[in-house]
């Protein structure tokens, strides 16, 4: 719920703090005075576009802050969770626009992005306003306010997603047909492709493997000389290495005398002695063991050969050659009776085409009873709009031969029959604008009654409605707040004459600028404003009175 709003500097308005409490909420003043100030203001606070002329003239930004109590709004409280954006029972939006049409958006503090506003202030808000009536000229609407009503949009948005895997597989499945002769060929390509990978079978690394065991097998002779020669050195003769070692060893020891700091020196010499001959040995036993092979040495040479011919002839680099064997592979199985091929695409087509036709049938059940149900409160509540000939119909029709849909198997669209025995036509083509507002209205405030939004705004919904009808719709709008919170718009005293707050709307001009100024009125207060609003500025006795009279009958209003 709404508990407060505060405006800085935006529009005709320099510092604008209002409270809110549950209940119907109207806003009333002279044209001009700023009554849209506070829906502007709200729907920026929702994420509305905003632009440098929001900015009151003179000042640097706007600022405009909406403070909502949510702890009853399950929904938001969870969006807010999931977003760490949680602070108790308290959320707070805030949307900061500077002279030059940039913005900031934060919630609870915290920046955040514009679209985020829009997501959580739609769990908050459901604005209503006069235009809206223009959207029920399109049947995309109508589809979309039945799936609402019925509390079917989750299904409809998988029944959407459904038909999309479907057509994905269709659309994949028609390609294949109309490029038969190429898949087939393609196909032959890849089996004989793959035919020659699998008998060339090159493992990763193999390569690198092989090239390494050539370069040793051809420089055979050289590797057992050098090897030959480095164990003379080592540990042959006296002049080896080892032997060396020995003679500074032997000269150590004649020492005449113990020298404590040579201990560690006698002992490193001593342990590289035993190296030198360990590596000595090791020579040897290698030079002994080592053979040169011209055989493994062709074989390893025409291995290399296969697979570099087999390189070239697919224009890749050898060690990418696993690599493009395993896409072949995969490609030949998905073509050759796998997930690509005609077959398989057949049966995932028709797979898919039953589970959109379940979702599908489930949300038509759900829209047919929906549209029964709907057009028959849409009934009552025209009927006390002073509509009671007018027929309104929700028409569901079959797509075309049961075709799937985006949207289901049916179209939605809402008829209307303005006379008896005339036969129900689309709004477009029936309703006059007073009719099609008050058709309006009766909609919304029938989807608002079942609406989980708990702050309803209407915005002069009323237009072009009077006399009984306006006492109608009065009522309508404060049955609506007694089950939640409704702020509207209103030029008619008889809404305003029900309300329970009422917030007046005037401006004034001040050293050359004009201010708007918003307050909330008290009983008296109220019973005056009704009564401007039913006599204009010369108010007379009996024109007070009759807006006394009207104050206390809507006040005792109960729905």
């Amino acid at each position: 719920m709404l508990t407060q709003l505060t405006v800085s500097n935006y529009a005709i308005a320099e510092r604008v703090e209002l409270q809110f409490s549950k209940g119907m909420t109207a806003l009333t003043g002279e044209t001009g005075a700023g009554k849209s100030i506070v829906l502007d203001a709200l729907g920026l606070a929702m994420g509305g576009r905003a632009d440098a002329g929001a900015v009151r003239h003179g000042a640097k930004r706007a600022d405009i802050t909406a403070t909502f109590d949510v702890s009853g709004i399950s929904d938001a409280q969870q969006w807010l969770e999931n977003h760490e954006l949680d602070d108790d029972n308290d959320c707070i939006l805030r949307r900061v626009i500077s002279k030059d049409g940039r913005s900031r958006a934060y919630i609870n503090g915290q920046p955040c992005p514009l679209a985020h506003l829009k997501d959580l202030g739609g769990l908050l808000m459901d604005i209503h306003s006069q235009h809206q009536h223009q959207s029920l000229l399109r049947k995309e609407t109508h589809r979309k306010l039945i799936d609402e009503y019925a509390g079917a949009e989750n299904l409809a948005n998988q029944t959407r997603e459904a038909w999309k895997a479907w057509n994905q597989i269709r659309t994949k499945l028609i390609e294949r047909q109309q490029n038969a002769e190429e898949s087939e060929a393609r196909l032959q390509l890849l089996r004989y492709q793959v035919e020659e990978l699998d008998r060339l079978a090159l493992e990763i690394g193999e390569q690198e493997q092989l090239e390494q065991e050539q370069e040793q097998l051809s420089q055979a002779d050289a590797i057992l000389h050098n090897s030959h020669q480095a164990a003379l050195l080592c540990t042959e003769d006296e002049t080896s290495a080892a032997g060396l070692l020995r003679q500074a060893l032997q000269q150590l020891e004649q020492l005449p005398v113990e020298i404590p700091a040579l201990a560690d020196t006698i002992q490193m010499l001593n342990e590289a002695q035993i190296q030198i001959s360990e590596a000595g040995d090791n020579l040897r036993h290698f030079v002994d063991d080592y053979e040169a092979d011209p055989a493994r040495l062709t074989e390893v040479e025409d291995r290399l050969s296969a697979i570099y011919q087999m390189a070239r002839k697919h224009r890749i680099n050898p060690e990418d050659l696993p690599e493009f064997h395993l896409r072949q592979s995969a490609e030949l199985a998905e073509l050759d009776g796998g997930e690509g091929s005609l077959e398989q695409l057949e049966i995932d087509l028709e797979s898919h085409r039953t589970t959109f036709n379940e979702l599908a049938g489930k949300l038509s059940d759900l829209r047919a009873k929906a549209a029964a149900e709907l057009d028959q409160r849409i009934a009552g509540e025209l009927a006390q709009l002073s509509m009671p000939s007018v027929q309104f119909v929700t028409h569901l029709s079959n797509n075309n031969q049961n075709e799937p849909a985006p949207h289901g198997l049916e179209e939605v669209e809402f008829l209307v029959s303005a006379n008896p025995g005339q036969p129900a036509r689309p709004l477009a083509k029936v309703a006059s604008g007073g009719e099609l507002s008050r058709i309006s209205l009766a909609i919304q405030v029938v989807v608002a009654q079942t609406s989980t939004t708990p702050t309803l705004i209407f915005d002069e919904v009323d237009v072009g409605i009077g006399g009984g009808t306006a006492e109608v719709v009065g009522k309508l709008l404060r049955s609506l707040g007694a089950n939640g919170q409704v702020i509207c718009v209103t030029h008619l005293p008889q809404v305003a004459a029900q309300c329970h707050q009422h917030l007046f709307v005037s401006k004034f001009t001040q050293q050359d600028a004009t201010f708007s100024k918003i307050e909330s009125l008290d009983d008296q207060g109220r019973i005056s404003e009704v009564a401007r609003m039913l006599g204009g500025v010369d108010m007379t006795e009996h024109t007070i009175a009759h807006a006394t009279e009207m104050f206390s009958k809507g006040q005792a209003t109960h729905h």
